[in-house]
């Protein structure tokens, strides 16, 4: 049995009226409540900055926080939304806009990018009500409550989900928040932090997660295997059932988490999913790490963790748990850096750190609990506002090797009056484009190459007229990343022989002058 898991903001005064009735305050650019930088994974692929260097504005109701989205210019104008009070069914309602996409009983944040809600004064609470962020990126949620999400029952909201993210996610930085339900599925809820349908780049840091059925997964299904490049760090699991997290497919990164009470299992890496996992403080549990429920095999990497009074059931068919003597059965390359806690000390640190209300403070990596650093300034770069996931490209040129020099290039389909060799040829006067709005130019080796970076450059007269683009693994077909807008664009570090950027949608003739790729 179950334990008891207990705004184009417009100057006119008539939209200021508008605002103020649904709960808004509008305020002028200004320093944001939220504080800190990004960390894990969420530093990759051009950075998670959230809606730093734009309006701040004050949301008590849900409405508000619509009616926030939908005042913007476009979909991808910075905004940092404050958050007090109570958010619920009762006070959230749907707010039309060219800027936004939202619905009643849910806080939509889909179709956006450049957002930060965070919970200021006495408090945010989402009371039964959840977030669901959707073909979106570049977005923080820090210091706030999410509780009690119900799938079926009443209310019910964003799929039972507490914090949901389906559909070309990139970049998000989930921080200092609280996730908690009060039973299982049998209940009504289901996950408290679950990630699908190709979500990548995203952190969880000091937050707690508890009294749930399911902890969060990353992926739908055995077939779902397009996620990953995710962190967690410094959080709490306590009194969870299962899914601390699910991993199908990808690669996860845990560290300095501290794990009580998983009542089933615990990561549970499967489907070749790839998770590191250091420094975890892991107690009075029960098969915290391996692969469960399935025959499809997962991975893991340890190294440091602690296991205070865990219990293994035997292995099988469909349970495979790492322990009782948990080994390394693969390696995980990390991209970013980071500062290990010793495990002994994680109980400590992440009890005064981890939630939200504990004044977003951090450990040092030694152990010490500090102030964050302060927030970015200015958000990513965007050529085109799009309300598809934003650039990933960052502001300055890559340093190395051009390795397209030399390579050999094609594409998908007939260029307009010029060679595809025009991408490779370190000549910004000549160019490649397709014959239509749409279509793909590859670089290619002889041999197998290590790439984590490419650079695409239009030619004179053309800027900005690339739109949504993705990479592609030519040889698997997987894609590395997506986004919109020509640039710089990273993505970890891969061995291919062929990389293909394919162009899906622009705002005139797309004209390639060049296709740069190099390995870091």
């Amino acid at each position: 049995m179950q334990r008891n898991v207990a705004l184009r903001l417009s100057a006119a005064s008539a939209a200021m009226a508008v605002a103020a009735g649904v709960g808004v305050v509008l305020s002028m650019p200004e320093a944001s409540a939220a504080t800190g930088t990004a960390t894990g994974y969420a530093t990759q692929n051009g950075g998670t900055t959230g809606g730093a260097g734009g309006t701040t504005v004050r949301a008590t109701t849900g409405t508000a926080i619509h009616a926030a989205l939908c005042g913007r210019a476009s979909s991808s104008t910075p905004i940092t939304i404050e958050v007090e009070g109570t958010i619920n069914h009762a006070n959230t309602a749907k707010v039309s806009g060219a800027s936004c996409n939202t619905a009643a009983g849910v806080i939509e944040l889909k179709q956006i990018s450049n957002v930060t809600i965070v919970g200021v004064g006495s408090g945010a609470v989402f009371d039964q009500l959840g977030i669901h962020i959707r073909e979106a990126s570049n977005i923080v949620i820090q210091n706030v409550t999410v509780k009690n999400v119900k799938k079926s029952g009443s209310p019910t909201s964003n799929g039972g989900d507490a914090i949901g993210m389906e559909s070309g996610v990139r970049n998000v930085w989930v921080d200092h928040v609280t996730l908690e339900a009060s039973g299982g599925e049998s209940e009504g809820y289901d996950g408290l932090f679950d990630m699908k349908d190709n979500t990548q780049y995203v952190t969880l840091s000091y937050s707690i997660l508890r009294n749930s059925g399911r902890g969060g997964l990353v992926g739908s299904s055995e077939s779902d295997l397009s996620n990953g490049y995710i962190s967690y760090h410094h959080n709490l699991y306590e009194n969870i059932d299962s899914r601390a997290p699910l991993l199908r497919g990808g690669v996860a990164h845990m560290y300095n988490n501290h794990y009580v009470s998983l009542n089933e299992s615990g990561i549970n890496s499967r489907a070749g999913a790839r998770a590191k996992v250091d420094n975890n403080y892991f107690e009075d549990s029960k098969d915290v790490l391996g692969t469960f429920y399935t025959d499809a095999a997962g991975y893991w990497q340890v190294s440091g963790n602690v296991f205070d009074n865990v219990t293994w059931s035997s292995p099988g068919t469909d349970n495979k748990p790492a322990g009782p003597n948990p080994q390394s059965n693969t390696t995980v390359s990390i991209p970013y850096a980071y500062a290990l806690d010793s495990a002994a000390c994680v109980p400590d640190v992440v009890s005064r750190t981890a939630g939200a209300g504990k004044g977003l403070q951090v450990s040092n990596g030694s152990c010490t609990v500090q102030s964050p650093t302060s927030t970015p300034t200015t958000p990513p770069t965007s050529s085109t506002p799009t309300p598809t996931p934003s650039p990933t490209s960052g502001p300055t040129q890559p340093s190395g090797t051009n390795l397209s020099i030399g390579a050999g290039s094609d594409g998908s389909s007939k260029a307009s009056g010029t060679s595809y060799g025009n991408v490779r040829d370190g000549d910004l006067n000549t160019y490649w484009s397709p014959a239509g709005s749409t279509g793909a130019i590859s670089i290619k080796w002889g041999s197998a190459t290590s790439v984590s970076k490419v650079n695409i450059r239009e030619a004179a007269g053309s800027a900005g007229a690339i739109g949504a683009w993705k990479v592609i693994n030519g040889d698997t077909g997987a894609v590395l990343t997506s986004g919109s807008g020509a640039g710089v664009i990273t993505f970890p570090r891969t061995s291919l022989s062929k990389v293909t950027f394919e162009i899906t949608g622009s705002s005139g003739t797309p004209k390639v002058a060049e296709f740069e790729t190099y390995a870091q």
